[in-house]
């Protein structure tokens, strides 16, 4: 069963801040997702992702094949 919970970065180790129902030895996995003490600008963040997405070229520079050319024919 999925627990979620908070944990402090100390000394190199993992520290929860809550009880965590597990055996002694068990393996988990861990996402780790910082809490961060600022919130993020999110119309900036917006800005930047749109204005990445302006710069890529999606689009072909050449004549587009036909589709016997896409797909081989016996």
């Amino acid at each position: 069963m999925a627990q979620v919970t908070e944990a402090i970065f100390s000394g190199g180790i993992l520290k929860p801040i809550d009880n965590v129902r597990l055996r002694e030895s068990q393996r988990v996995r861990l996402i780790i997702e910082p809490l961060n003490e600022t919130p993020v600008n999110r119309t900036d963040a917006l800005k930047r992702l749109i204005a990445g997405i302006e710069g890529m070229r999606f689009f072909s520079q050449g004549k587009l094949p036909t589709r016997d050319e896409l797909h081989d024919r016996l």
